[in-house]
């Protein structure tokens, strides 16, 4: 009877932790015209103050292309808001040329330790993954402003390479791939169509609150299915 009385109590208990999706975006929508950037959901770009407003990110057969313009000083950039301390980021993505490299940047805009509230980055690529601890590393204004002043130090040189972990792997060009990104507590693990290929431990992965998503591209990328989900307790924090 104990026996039983156990199994119907722990089958009525709620699961100790959810996921709440807080984003979704199929790119199931067509674009008005062609001339420029049309993403629609409230997605971000900087297109007009890196690539003097050419378009950079199309819609295309159901799904985001995004390629950087030769007229671009930097990568091609595309934000959107997802507030959440732990969760999911989930997408579908396609890398046309070995050279090409899917960034997923998570940051925190009001977060004043760092530029432009990068966090955490992970590069992917068909050769290797890339997580780099932002926070810490490069994007952290003392090492920041260090580096436009070119006066960082051996030493600290070491200390921002030293937040970048390389994890290698073999990714099949012209091919859909299903991208999740794992974030609980300080650690961030990655998994490519299923299979874990990173994981890492570090201060800017503990990082309370991540407010943004940013999709950083140096050369180009196909997206689709991109989902964002909130880790919740069982009484909904």
């Amino acid at each position: 009877m104990k026996s039983l009385v156990l199994v119907l109590t722990l089958a009525v208990l709620p699961s100790a932790y959810a996921e709440k999706l807080i984003f979704e975006d199929k790119f199931d929508r067509n674009e008005s015209q062609e001339t420029t950037e049309e993403i629609g959901h409230d997605w971000s770009t900087n297109s007009k103050t890196r690539a003097s407003g050419h378009k950079q990110v199309d819609l295309k057969d159901g799904a985001m292309h995004i390629a950087m313009h030769a007229d671009a000083d930097h990568a091609v950039g595309v934000g959107h808001d997802a507030e959440f301390r732990d969760g999911t980021v989930e997408m579908r993505f396609m890398l046309e040329d070995a050279q090409d490299v899917l960034g997923v940047d998570i940051a925190d805009p009001q977060c004043k330790e760092v530029h432009s509230g990068h966090l955490f980055k992970i590069d992917v690529g068909t050769k290797q993954v890339v997580v780099d601890d932002k926070k810490t590393g490069v994007m952290n204004l003392k090492f920041y402003e260090a580096r436009k002043a070119k006066t960082l130090t051996p030493e600290q040189l070491a200390f921002i390479a030293a937040q970048k972990k390389t994890f290698p792997g073999t990714l099949e060009t012209g091919k859909w791939h299903r991208l999740l990104i794992k974030i609980a507590g300080d650690t961030v693990s990655v998994s490519i169509d299923g299979s874990p290929v990173a994981s890492v431990t570090s201060e800017g992965v503990a990082h309370p609150t991540k407010r943004l998503i940013r999709l950083s591209v140096g050369r180009q990328a196909w997206v689709d299915d991109v989902k964002v989900f909130a880790s919740t307790t069982a009484n909904g924090n």
